[in-house]
């Protein structure tokens, strides 16, 4: 029997007369879940009205009525972006997401890194920042019922509080929310300290008001008679943070003197200082207590007057003077607020999203100041790209968090965690599941690394065309591992590699003398050195080496008037080029023309040995060139012989179109044992396009060898 939800509709008052048929709607759904004894209303209306506080969207009050886990226990389950649209459907599914997160340990206390890398981790996986405002106040709705659970549990989650949500409240500047977790997570964790500072609170309550109502009677008298106006009120002290300076100052709470406190809003700069004036000559004051944070502003731009006077009867008051503009910029919680309080690092990007989260949560859900449609979304977006877009937050089976760039890879986790574990990794897990070491991890996800005894990392770890790692601080540890080998081993390495480079791309004679020159060592062992080191990698051999498919010269002919030449000739159309044989310039070079009588106008890489050497005569006739937006292409033909023919064409088609190469002919020849054969004829641009390729063929499952067919 569905329950009545005439109660709870009497809460969601304000809402236009749309807005309120959709919330009775979301309560009609939530009138399908069984009652629970524990709750006088159900789990997710009860968030709701904690929200309508901060005058939150309809969209958010959506998501926090039908986030409430018991409705995946409906059957059939509501198809809630069917009947609410994608934005809350969005919230719904993140809310669910951080209510279900269990990464958090009791020993991260102790662990600031890694309570500050949860926290990043916790905003950069959600879509939309009105998801984490309606966890926090799922956070206070689990408070609020903690005494009925284990006293592990009660402390567990308390703890949890303090390290995680309530520093995220902090940050995003919902001081209320932030303040409320604090008291209470504070009030399960030392319930005695709570108790008793709320007790020397409440036997004071009386005497703190009349003194604060003396001083604003005082002062508001003297400010008009001055003919300045300012809104004066008290500000409340809390529990967490009371307790938090008596153990930072060592204090009893009858020894605290900062307990009594007056902020002081005032029209302009000016009047800050004249509203000083007058409580210094009103008031004794303590001089070393002053502090004129508008003349010299924190780091994190937050500005005001602050300072202690004493009043007749001995009482010491804190007076806090600003401007509204100040004072709003403090209330936004932008990040410099947070690294004030927390000893964090000011964060721009984190500004700008505390921002978002304010314009929305002051956006009113009234008709007359209704949002443009879209603009939430926008905002959301906002949120998104601009909060830690860069980085990746996963887990070793230990629990522990590790903050990687974002397109990291299980071998960056791997020399994340330490340089050997990178050295001898040969596999990973990702969630129980073996995973191929160029993976891309994701956010949240457990990585648990395989190693061997002993042994060191591969060349192709630092190959760029293979994505085996994205971090420079681990290319740099496998860069370095390979300097540390002997000098013997680097020479017999670099020339394994120099053999295998070029007889992939079928070159029948290299000249060592001429590659050394090229990469400026002083004889071939020391290239070969370099190589073996991998201070020159594939890619750079590639650019250097002339594979003759890829030589001919290119005249550039204009079929029709709009397209594009492979070369640009600056204020000239229709010339004759091509391409020098002593440099063999590829796309991508610098390059410059040369007028030659004969050849039209011949491309050299600017630094080719020819161009800077030219005779001083002889340099008027270069030109500038650049490379056309159509790029040519030359037909090569390539052999791959693999040790089983199942899928090999289909596999190697997929690592073509994949790099928007072109198949111009194929052949398969299959054998008895299932080898195979298969002869390509494949359109390439250049050495370097060409090596790429032959490379990634080669991580290919069962492939012997692929090279160029000579």
């Amino acid at each position: 029997m569905q329950k009545n939800t005439e109660p709870n509709k009497q809460l969601f008052n304000g809402f236009s007369a749309s807005d309120t048929e959709q919330i009775n709607r979301a309560l009609a759904i939530i009138a399908k879940i069984p009652e629970d004894p524990h709750y006088f209303r159900p789990k997710g209306v009860e968030v709701a009205t904690i929200l309508m506080d901060f005058n939150v969207d309809l969209k958010t009050i959506l998501a926090a009525i039908l986030s409430d886990p018991r409705l995946a226990h409906l059957n059939p389950k509501p198809n809630i972006k069917e009947q609410f649209g994608e934005t809350v459907a969005t919230l719904v599914n993140d809310v669910n997401w951080l209510n279900k997160l269990t990464v958090y340990s009791l020993e991260m206390t102790d662990q600031p890194s890694q309570t500050e890398t949860l926290r990043r981790m916790l905003l950069s996986m959600t879509q939309d920042v009105r998801a984490v405002l309606i966890k926090l106040a799922y956070r206070i709705q689990r408070l609020k019922v903690l005494p009925r659970e284990s006293y592990e549990l009660r402390r567990f989650i308390a703890q949890e509080t303090l390290d995680i949500y309530a520093p995220i409240a902090n940050r995003m500047g919902i001081h209320q929310l932030k303040w409320e977790l604090e008291d209470m997570a504070f009030r399960y964790l030392k319930p005695q300290s709570y108790l008793r500072i709320a007790k020397s609170l409440t036997d004071n309550r009386i005497q703190r008001e009349n003194c604060i109502n003396k001083f604003i009677a005082l002062l508001q008298k003297k400010l008009a008679e001055e003919s300045l106006s300012a809104d004066i009120y008290g500000r409340p002290k809390h529990i967490y943070s009371i307790w938090k300076k008596m153990c930072r100052k060592h204090l009893d709470i009858d020894e605290l003197y900062d307990l009594l406190a007056v902020r002081v809003i005032v029209n302009n700069l000016t009047a800050c200082y004249a509203t000083l004036g007058i409580v210094h000559s009103l008031w004794q004051t303590i001089p070393k207590e002053f502090d004129d944070y508008i003349a010299n502003p924190k780091e994190n731009g937050y500005q005001s007057l602050h300072t202690v006077i004493i009043d007749p009867d001995g009482n010491r008051i804190e007076v806090q003077i600003r401007t509204q503009q100040m004072h709003d910029f403090a209330e936004l919680g932008v990040a410099a607020h947070w690294s004030y309080k927390e000893g964090g690092k000011h964060d721009s990007a984190i500004e700008k999203n505390i921002a978002s989260l304010r314009k929305l949560l002051e956006e009113t859900t009234s008709p007359e100041h209704s949002r443009k449609e879209g603009s939430d979304e926008t905002l959301s977006e906002s949120f998104r790209s601009e909060l830690f877009n860069d980085r990746v937050y996963v887990l070793t089976p230990a629990g522990k968090l590790i903050d990687l760039v974002k397109g990291s890879t299980p071998l960056d986790f791997a020399y994340a965690i330490h340089t050997e574990i990178g050295h001898r990794c040969r596999g990973a897990k990702i969630n129980g599941r073996i995973v191929p070491l160029t993976y891309t991890l994701k956010s949240g996800e457990q990585v648990k690394i395989l190693t061997a005894k002993d042994g060191g990392p591969n060349h192709n770890w630092i190959n760029p065309n293979l994505g085996y790692l994205k971090t420079s601080a681990a290319i740099s540890k496998v860069k370095s591992w390979f300097k540390n080998q002997q000098q013997a081993q680097n020479i017999a390495t670099g020339k394994t590699i120099l053999d295998k480079e070029s007889q992939r791309l079928g070159l029948k004679a290299l000249n060592l003398t001429e590659l050394a020159k090229h990469f400026h060592q002083p004889d071939t062992d020391r290239l070969l050195e370099a190589i073996g080191r991998s201070d020159i990698n594939s890619r750079q051999l590639a650019a250097f080496f002339k594979v003759p498919e890829l030589e001919a010269p290119v005249p550039v002919q204009r079929k029709k008037p709009e397209a594009k030449s492979v070369i640009s000739v600056t204020g000239i159309d229709n010339v004759l080029t091509s391409f020098a044989h002593c440099c063999s310039p590829v796309q991508g070079n610098d390059i410059i023309g040369y007028i030659s009588h004969k050849k039209g106008i011949t491309i050299h890489r600017k630094d080719c040995e020819n161009i800077l050497h030219l005779d001083p005569e002889k340099q008027a006739q270069l030109i500038s060139v650049s490379w056309g937006t159509k790029k040519a292409s030359y037909a090569v033909p390539i052999v791959i012989d693999a040790f089983n023919s199942h899928n090999l064409l289909n596999d190697v088609a997929q690592i073509l179109a994949q790099t928007k190469i072109h198949i111009s002919n194929a052949a398969l020849d299959t054998h008895p044992d299932f080898s195979a054969r298969l002869n390509l004829t494949i359109q390439i641009e250049n050495t370097d396009q060409l090596s790429q390729v032959l490379n990634k063929i080669n991580q290919l499952p069962n492939i012997a060898d692929v090279k160029r067919k000579t």
